[in-house]
């Protein structure tokens, strides 16, 4: 049996959270920004290293906070799932102060009310737009010392424009929630039909 592996991507307005999940799936790119306005739901199979797991990928509109209980989850039809997924992308663009705020406290509140037990879901942070580098607004250094050695978090930046660490992303995002099968060094994913 195949399990199914619960992602769930966050992210404040504009950041590259759906650019992300489409440049994954289907390997595009728009440079229309279409807001996030409900919960998108994509369920790939993926191969790797020659196994194949099932994803649900949840992509989230911006949220005002994260839900407190199941109650709160389930009473507001965007946030539903996002308290029980296996991994969380929180994704911030590298040329915006306010949205790696955002993700500093939705992550925050991720740790505060999950439920317990589950604490030691993965939490990926993911710096998109690399390709507008010039633009940075927080060294990238700072960054990934803050999120690797005091966060306890994995850290990648990306660039969804340019299709550069996505599948990285994703391979690193499987080894995080205790793919055993996924643990080597030379990862290789491609989709299944």
């Amino acid at each position: 049996m195949v399990a199914t592996f619960k992602i769930a991507v966050l992210g404040a307005q504009g950041v590259g959270k759906s650019a992300i999940v489409r440049q994954f799936l289907y390997n595009e790119f728009s440079e229309v920004c279409v807001p996030t306005t409900a919960r998108r739901v994509y369920l790939p199979a993926v191969v790797m290293n020659g196994h194949v797991h099932d994803l649900q990928i949840m992509d989230f509109p911006p949220i005002t906070a994260f839900p407190v209980n199941t109650l709160q989850e389930w009473a507001d039809v965007c946030c539903r799932g996002l308290r029980s997924v296996h991994a969380y992308i929180l994704v911030y663009d590298i040329c915006c102060f306010d949205s790696f705020e955002y993700i500093k406290t939705i992550r925050q509140q991720i740790l505060e009310t999950r439920v317990i037990g589950t604490s030691e879901t993965p939490i990926i942070i993911v710096g998109n737009k690399r390709d507008l580098q010039r633009g940075r607004v927080i060294p990238r250094w700072n960054v990934s010392n803050l999120v690797k050695k005091t966060w306890k978090c994995g850290y990648i930046e990306c660039s969804a424009k340019y299709n550069w660490h996505i599948l990285l992303l994703f391979s690193e995002l499987l080894k995080s929630v205790g793919c055993a099968r996924c643990k080597h060094v030379h990862t290789t994913i491609r989709f299944q039909g």
